[in-house]
């Protein structure tokens, strides 16, 4: 498993490197120093010497890639892309382009605690929700309850979440005054602020993720371990329990693996809705400002939680199934 793993961080290393490159290309072909300097200052106030200014308080005064002007190793770590790019890989974000002191690594360091508090009780309740309903519609299959919770998967997974949100809001907050319809603190009192979101972030997902669920169940049903089970004279919630859902443990935890880091980046629209500073409400924050170095850094920082969470779901494979082998 260790040589597995070591090969694992190293295409990751690989996925973030090109990953890197590219965001840095895309960003620098669409918008030039001078352009970002533009959109930053705005209105009328446009010259070329505040345009000066502004590129000189944030490096974006040096040469793109190459500086001729330098000699040896300077020529390359005298330029933007070292600076903006190559950074990245140390976890050195850098200054945002809309402020002159904003510190990057300090905004996402803050604001991840936040993200964090919000994405595992989302997580850990979305599985548990969705892995218990799903098993109650397959211990009732094909009545009625089955069709109706089929139904209600369905229409759970049309609705968009503005919808959850804005009648979330309504109900909840406006008319029985349960929660704060938005906000945030510290301490005990942020369960105040975070109960609604979270519910609603439950439910708007429940539908996709209980109809996964309820096939991957039937699909178990019908293999011979579930018949043996069966003979022996096992209780029906036994046999789902102990014996199908364990294996449909992995496409479980593929499907939620797979969920996890768009979870912990922070869910743009219900941090925006709800006026959680999280990552997902930084990313927002920096789109509207334009500022493009936030921007990057988030794009990166997606692409280190994807590959660290796609190493993680191979080790629980081998968990939820001790014939897996990662070699």
């Amino acid at each position: 498993m260790t040589a597995f793993l070591i090969r694992r961080v190293l295409y990751g290393v690989l996925v973030l490197i090109g990953v890197n490159l590219a965001t840095f290309w895309l960003f620098f072909t669409i918008n030039t120093p001078d352009d970002m300097a533009r959109l930053n200052i705005g209105g009328k106030r446009v010259t070329p010497e505040l345009i000066e200014k502004w590129k000189a308080e944030r490096g974006y005064d040096k040469p793109l890639y190459v500086n001729d002007t330098q000699q040896g190793m300077a020529r390359y770590t005298e330029t933007i892309f070292w600076e903006r790019s190559v950074s990245l890989l140390s976890f050195n974000f850098g200054r945002a382009d809309a402020e002159a002191s904003g510190d990057i690594g300090h905004e996402v360091a803050q604001r991840m605690v936040v993200s964090i508090k919000l994405a595992l009780p989302i997580f850990i309740l979305q599985i548990i929700a969705s892995t218990a309903f799903a098993l109650l519609l397959v211990m009732f299959r094909h009545t009625r309850l089955d069709m109706v919770g089929v139904v209600a998967c369905v229409l759970l997974l049309s609705i968009s979440s503005l919808f959850y949100i804005i009648v979330g809001q309504f109900l909840f907050a406006r008319v029985l005054k349960l929660v704060p319809i938005s906000g945030y603190t510290e301490g005990w009192d942020v369960l105040r602020f975070l109960l609604l979101p979270v519910l609603l972030s439950v439910v708007a997902r429940l539908g996709t993720e209980a109809r996964l669920y309820r096939a991957m169940f039937l699909e178990e049903l019908g293999k011979d371990y579930v018949r043996t089970a069966r003979a022996k004279g096992l209780a029906e919630a036994t046999v789902l329990t102990r014996h199908v859902l364990r294996n449909a443990l992995i496409p479980i935890i593929t499907s939620a693996g797979g969920y996890l880091p768009y979870v912990f980046m922070g869910s743009l629209v219900f941090e925006g809705f709800f006026g959680i500073p999280g990552l997902g409400a930084y990313v927002i924050e920096a789109i509207g400002k334009q500022d493009f170095a936030i921007v990057r850094t988030m794009v990166f920082v997606g692409s280190v939680l994807y590959v660290g969470t796609y190493i993680l779901i191979d080790v629980a494979y081998t968990w939820a199934d001790p014939r897996v082998r990662l070699s």
